[in-house]
């Protein structure tokens, strides 16, 4: 009976003997499973149909849907990075849905699927404007396209979202790789190194910069719009760029100050400036109503996710593992509008309602709630669906999803150019990493909002700003007696401190500070260095 019954459902989620051993379906020295994990008969099957297979035909669709097979090869042969990320994306799906069942799964799966589609859209649109595999000729796709810095908000460009398209330079080749693909970025580190960068900046800084020494990235825009998020690493990328960019170049400003009414109206004027470099490069004026249509929409986005905010916050019924909802929060809010985060919305919202109505405690071997504060480890954001298995520790929020806490008003020129520049300054690692005390130290409320009683302190080891405040929290956490546990990392890069040493740090927390027992202790140690 206890065999049909483990079939039938799956095994149970107990430290216990019969439970799941998730560890077991690897490879021997691999994070590769040599099995698909079994969940049951439902959701096995719906992981094949609805996840594995749905998104496999779904990446040859958008392929088509946003700029055809041809761009697309071409742009597989002349990148490196598109083809390791391309193969590996349903890897992804498996590390980051790890153990999920019943509504979870499915959530975390639709908000997975969005990422995906978003950057299919994002490839496409610098694939289909590309000089380089054009042999230098620009089309006129190339002409009605607008690149930008990663830590540019893209709302900024709506004004032309009619006859135009806004893509970052570095969030596809980067930033979505190294989540994808934890080897993707290594090369170009060692690359703008190589020309005499030192080896301490921050490795985000030399990532992106790497990838024009190496000359891998599409050439898709007649101008570039840069700036100075989120720190001063980022000036010195933003000049990097300009010297093998070579084209015109606006430098969006951004102040030292933070919550200064000066600095705000600095940063406006700034962004008004910004505008009129790109009506003066395309001819073409800023549409306010349109601009105010789309933030609108985006405004609609910020409303369900307060929704989705308040269920974390008060319920055990909230579907949504934390890296989905962690990776989708910064992406749709970091690009901007897409009918693709309406459409997961409207997908997420019925399984949300659904576990609220029948009060499904969708993360039942909860332990501890947690929230994971400063920046994260790009190279291995799933490291919270192992955590989660193997200990019990629930992600309920993190710090890069509350960044921008706020809708725009849309009634006024003023008022909407106020809270863009808002908006902007509370872009990625800035608000709540380098804002000041004010902001680092929001912890303590989100802590409270959220019901969390545990924190992932995130430890970027060259992070010039949050290494300067290590010891303040050290001090807060021993006052408020809260458990705590440090986790170094390089940002994208997994050499300086890799998965299995993270996940090594966890364990003896857990063990010798806790004192608990892992719930699967298959995941306590495993080698993963070398996969994806």
């Amino acid at each position: 009976m206890s065999m049909i019954k483990d079939f039938w459902y799956g095994k149970p989620h107990t430290a216990e003997e019969g439970g799941r051993r998730l560890g077991n379906n690897y490879e021997p020295k691999t994070g590769l499973y040599k099995h698909r994990e079994w969940r049951g008969v439902k959701d096995t099957f719906y992981y094949f149909n609805n996840i594995w297979l749905y998104n496999y035909i779904n990446l040859v669709m958008d392929v088509m849907k946003f700029g055809g097979l041809l761009s697309f090869v071409q742009g597989l042969w002349r990148y490196r990075w598109i083809g390791q990320t391309y193969v590996p994306v349903l890897h992804w799906f498996d590390r980051g849905l790890e153990g999920m069942r019943g509504e979870t799964l499915r959530a975390s799966a639709w908000h997975y699927r969005a990422m995906v589609s978003a950057s299919v859209y994002q490839i496409q649109t610098m694939f289909n404007a590309d000089t380089k595999i054009r042999g230098g000729k620009k089309n006129d796709d190339y002409y009605h396209t607008f690149a930008m810095k990663e830590t540019t908000w893209g709302g900024l460009f709506y004004g032309w979202s009619d006859k135009f398209k806004a893509v970052s330079m570095e969030m596809i080749p980067y930033f979505v790789t190294c989540h994808v693909n934890s080897h993707t970025v290594h090369n170009y580190i060692d690359a703008v190194q190589s020309i005499g960068l030192p080896g301490d900046p921050c490795p985000m800084c030399q990532a992106e910069s790497g990838l024009f020494v190496l000359d891998d990235l599409p050439d898709y825009s007649p101008l570039v719009i840069t700036c100075n998020e989120a720190c001063d690493g980022s000036i010195a990328t933003a000049i990097l760029q300009d010297w093998f960019i070579d084209k015109p170049l606006y430098a969006l400003q951004m102040p030292m100050q933070f919550d200064n009414d000066l600095a705000n109206a600095f940063v406006a004027k700034d962004i008004e400036k910004c505008w009129k470099f790109i009506e003066e490069q395309t001819g073409v004026p800023m549409n306010f109503d349109l601009m105010c249509e789309c933030i609108e929409r985006q405004n609609e986005i910020q409303k369900f996710e307060w929704e989705k905010w308040e269920v974390a916050a008060k319920t055990n019924n909230y579907p949504i593992n934390g890296v989905a909802q962690a990776l989708y929060r910064i992406y749709s809010s970091q690009f901007g509008d897409l009918p693709i985060w309406h459409e997961t919305d409207a997908k997420v919202r019925p399984i949300m309602e659904k576990c609220v109505s029948k009060n499904i405690n969708t993360f039942p071997n909860t332990r501890h709630r947690v929230i994971a504060w400063s920046c994260a480890p790009l190279y291995y954001s799933n490291w919270c669906t192992w955590a989660y298995n193997c200990w019990g520790l629930n992600v309920i929020m993190n710090m890069d999803s509350l960044m921008f806490d706020m809708t725009i008003r849309t009634d006024s020129y003023e008022n909407c150019l106020e809270d863009c520049a808002t908006y902007h300054m509370w872009a990625p690692m800035r608000r709540m990493a380098v804002g000041g005390m004010h902001h680092i130290f929001e912890l303590w409320d989100y802590m409270e909002r959220f019901n969390c009683d545990f924190v992932m302190m995130y430890d970027q080891l060259q992070c010039k700003g949050m290494q300067g405040v290590h010891g303040l929290f050290e001090d807060e956490f021993r006052d408020r007696n809260i458990p705590a546990i440090w986790m170094p990392h390089a940002l994208p890069d997994s050499r300086t401190v890799s998965r299995a040493e993270i996940r090594r740090i966890v364990n003896d927390y857990m063990t010798t500070v806790m004192h608990e027992e892992p719930l699967d202790p298959s995941l306590l140690e495993l080698d993963d260095d070398m996969t994806w």
